[in-house]
């Protein structure tokens, strides 16, 4: 009875351990994988809304500050149409900066 299969105590084999350690490694390095893979999509219309009103709020920054200048100078349209292209040239910078 004592050489009996279906008593025998049955030990741990030492490789179990091992590979059971590089299994957990390779789960979390796929774990890692899928996280940098599947990163969540920012959603477009925040930037959609933003890039809008820098192309909108930047020119007619330019054209109230201009147009206020003109006024105080007495050069009515000059000062008004250069801060205008000037703030429109920098909406574009800012929206390509942005993307």
């Amino acid at each position: 009875m004592a050489d009996d299969p279906d008593t025998a105590q049955v030990k741990e084999d030492p490789a179990i351990g091992s590979l059971e350690g590089r299994i957990a490694a390779a789960r979390k390095a796929e774990d890692e994988r899928l996280a940098r893979d599947q990163a969540p999509v920012r959603d477009g219309r925040g930037a959609g809304f933003q890039i809008a009103s820098t192309m909108v709020g930047y020119p007619l920054g330019g054209i109230i500050i201009g147009y206020g200048l003109d006024h105080l100078f007495g050069t009515l349209p000059w000062i008004t149409i250069a801060l205008m292209f000037m703030a429109f040239i920098g909406a574009c910078l800012q929206v390509i900066r942005t993307n």
